[in-house]
């Protein structure tokens, strides 16, 4: 078992998960760094999780990174309650514009990141794919989107479906970690639990609980099942 590093966006998600994830990867953690390993907070919203998890890849230098949490569906293709592990995540916020008018930085002709002189093929731009270790029977969702606010109608949710049609959830961290794992070039799987639907802003109608046990579980089963 390769040196894992585990993150959660918010300390309301590292409660419940916690009791939930030690007692089956303490094992595995222990396996390989002789500590159990605590879950690590990214922050809320894209800009903490990139600086946070940039600053854990260079302190724990971890083999392999798994961001789990909470997300909001974008239609009824993934049922509220379930987990999946993406395939990949774009990032919807950045660029120029507002509305119907927003256009993607990358659109723009601005990637997030040009490359290095080093490497100039490391450009990355409004989509990233996860370098995903997780083993092939893992059941996949494709793309995750985030974004710098969640919305907050059934506008805002149009249109992000319209710029990105194969997105079936939003989360806001997503992205950010895949930036700052990319750089790193160290491998992502990006798991979340569905707490409810995007721009449904009720949090009466979410079922917070229950996503994040499923997510807990999805996420044992990858690091469980060797690749």
């Amino acid at each position: 078992m390769m040196p894992l590093l585990l993150l959660v966006p918010t300390e309301l998600e590292r409660r419940v998960l916690a009791p939930l994830l030690a007692p089956r990867l303490a094992p595995l953690l222990a396996s390989t760094s002789g500590t159990t390993g605590p879950i690590e907070l990214c922050g809320f919203g894209p800009v903490s999780a990139a600086a946070r998890t940039a600053g854990l890849l260079a302190t724990h230098r971890p083999a392999r990174v798994v961001l789990v949490g909470i997300a909001g569906r974008l239609d009824d293709r993934l049922p509220i309650g379930s987990a999946h592990l993406f395939d990949e995540v774009a990032c919807f916020g950045i660029g120029a514009g507002s509305g119907p008018q927003f256009v993607p930085a990358t659109r723009m002709g601005w990637p997030h990141w040009p490359g290095a002189p080093a490497d100039p093929a490391v450009v990355i731009g409004d989509m990233i794919a996860c370098d995903s270790l997780a083993a092939t029977g893992i059941p996949r969702a494709g793309l995750l989107l985030t974004a710098c606010a969640a919305a907050g109608f059934a506008d805002d949710v149009a249109q992000r479906q319209t710029l990105y049609p194969a997105a079936c959830a939003e989360d806001m961290e997503g992205f950010g970690v895949a930036l700052a794992c990319r750089l790193a070039g160290v491998p992502l799987d990006i798991v979340r639990g569905i707490s409810n639907t995007a721009g449904d802003r009720d949090t009466n109608h979410w079922q917070i609980a229950p996503a994040l046990a499923a997510a807990a579980d999805l996420t044992c089963r990858i690091l469980e099942t060797p690749r």
